[in-house]
């Protein structure tokens, strides 16, 4: 006679709902009452424990209409199974708790810019309103990936921002102008019109590594006119382009807000402000709106109640 040997993948499948199910009414030993945990009517659950006594072939409990007892059965059930169980309920609950608490890790990316002028001022404010929250911080001038790179969100001009994200304006319209320091105007004199700034010498900015220069555009009689201007210094951000104007090395095109600490103590001078023209606001930006985690929430809800017109 041919003797058949019980593949292991033979074993009756279960659910884990069933587990879950007759871990409840084993710990509760009360049908009515271990239905009402889990939401659903005593017959749902009955039905639920005989197909799984059913799956495994033995009896788990030892029931009559006055009480509900483990059988030796159920008793091994429950030892084999109940860490395992309390184990995914405590990280169900732990994820729950992420999901609308503000807490754990935000990893946040921004350009230099944007964070000097709107985050960097009310830094402190946000940290000491969400004491669990750890905020990281990547600054950089390209218009990165979030979701590729793992952030959680970003922040950038809104006229770059991709059409599936979620944007929330933070502060006014931006503008670009063109500024020197007092010295070098001295010298060198005040452009007049945007082609004057041909014969001047002009301090550029590369918006990323090996990346294009940033354009200086100019309305000029209701159109916008680009002017390729020539300098011998080069940077990657805003601040040493900056730094390098006020040591009187040329002419900069700049975020006027980035600035204007700057240009009230008289370090730098505005020049062709009438032929500025607005840009769009910074947005925070993120992808998806719905189940948002609470250390996200928080950003958000920091970012739509922020007084963007006074600095902290």
């Amino acid at each position: 006679m041919k003797r058949v040997t019980r593949n292991r993948s033979s074993a009756p499948a279960v659910h884990l709902p069933n587990l879950l199910a007759f871990e409840v009414v084993a710990r509760r030993l009360n049908f009515a009452r271990s239905a009402e945990e889990l939401e659903v009517s005593p017959t749902a659950m009955s039905k639920t424990i005989r197909q799984l006594e059913a799956r495994l072939g033995v009896r788990l409990f030892n029931r009559t209409t006055r009480s509900v007892a483990l059988t030796e059965a159920g008793t091994h059930l429950l030892i084999s199974i109940g860490p395992a169980l309390a184990q995914i309920r405590t990280s169900v609950e732990e994820i729950n708790a992420a999901s609308t608490r503000p807490a754990g890790l935000l990893r946040l990316n921004t350009s230099f810019v944007a964070y000097a002028a709107l985050i960097e001022p009310r830094l402190r404010q946000f940290l000491e309103r969400y004491p669990e929250i750890t905020l990281d911080v990547q600054i950089d001038n390209e218009l990165s990936d979030i979701v590729g790179r793992g952030f959680d969100a970003g922040i950038r001009l809104g006229e770059a921002l991709q059409r599936d994200m979620i944007a929330i304006r933070m502060g006014p319209l931006q503008q670009l102008v063109v500024v020197g320091s007092p010295r070098y105007l001295a010298a060198r004199g005040i452009p007049k019109t945007p082609k004057d700034l041909l014969q001047h010498e002009c301090v550029r900015q590369r918006l990323g590594p090996g990346a294009r220069l940033l354009d200086w555009e100019f309305n000029v009689a209701g159109k916008v006119v680009t002017i390729s201007v020539e300098g011998r210094l080069l940077f990657n951000e805003m601040h040493s382009v900056m730094t390098a104007v006020r040591q009187g090395c040329g002419l900069a095109y700049v975020f006027r807000q980035f600035a204007d600490a700057e240009i009230r103590r008289g370090r730098l001078t505005v020049v062709l402000e009438r032929y500025s023209r607005p840009r769009e606001a910074f947005h925070l930006y993120y992808a998806g709106r719905a189940q948002l985690p609470g250390k996200l929430r928080a950003l958000v809800d920091f970012v739509r109640t922020a007084n963007w017109e006074v600095l902290d």
